[in-house]
């Protein structure tokens, strides 16, 4: 069973999910695959596990880096739960690319290469926005390519933790845009 709660953060309301484990999901409201791994049966209900979750966005929220973590239980495939550890890893005010991703994968698993565009897809189902960093994640050119909650959120929190760079930009409308955590 997965129960939900609400956050009202500075960019917006957030929906955050969990089971026994730990949280299995932190959405903005609206945003593309919004509660994509929530079961259709779930609970509305306080647990420990979401006041953690907002004392760790409160304090993200307020420019700091959280000292802590928040227990995760990721309910993916095994792809997408390796590239979503990876970008657990990833720290604040850094960023890295989509082919970094696919490099490490590749060289855990004794692969000449890995795709981005697989990374890509995997990035862009992450169900754990802000505390599973996907805004972390850039092209290789320095494309802020897609976020589910939108360019407008991602650009504010790297700008949040001063992992922004000028030499960012938002690339132009293009048919394929499969990188949208």
């Amino acid at each position: 069973m997965q129960y939900t709660s609400k956050y009202e953060s500075p960019l917006g309301g957030i929906v955050l999910a969990a089971d026994e484990i730990g949280l299995t999901g932190l959405w903005f409201k609206g945003q593309k695959y919004f509660g994509l791994c929530l079961d259709k049966e779930n609970e509305e209900k306080e647990l420990p596990v979401f006041e953690l979750t907002r004392k760790w966005l409160d304090i993200y929220f307020s420019g700091n880096e959280p000292d802590f973590k928040v227990p995760i239980h990721f309910t993916g495939s095994a792809f997408q739960n390796e590239v979503w550890e990876i970008l657990s890893q990833i720290p604040y005010g850094h960023t890295t690319t989509y082919g970094a991703i696919a490099k490490q994968i590749a060289e855990k698993r004794g692969l000449f290469g890995m795709s981005a565009q697989a990374v890509g897809g995997a990035v862009a189902h992450n169900p754990i926005s802000v505390i599973v960093p996907c805004h972390r994640v850039v092209g290789g050119n320095g494309s802020l390519t897609g976020y589910a909650g939108g360019i407008d959120k991602k650009t504010a929190l790297l700008k949040l933790e001063k992992g922004y760079r000028e030499t960012f930009f938002v690339p132009k409308k293009t048919g394929r845009n499969w990188r949208s955590c």
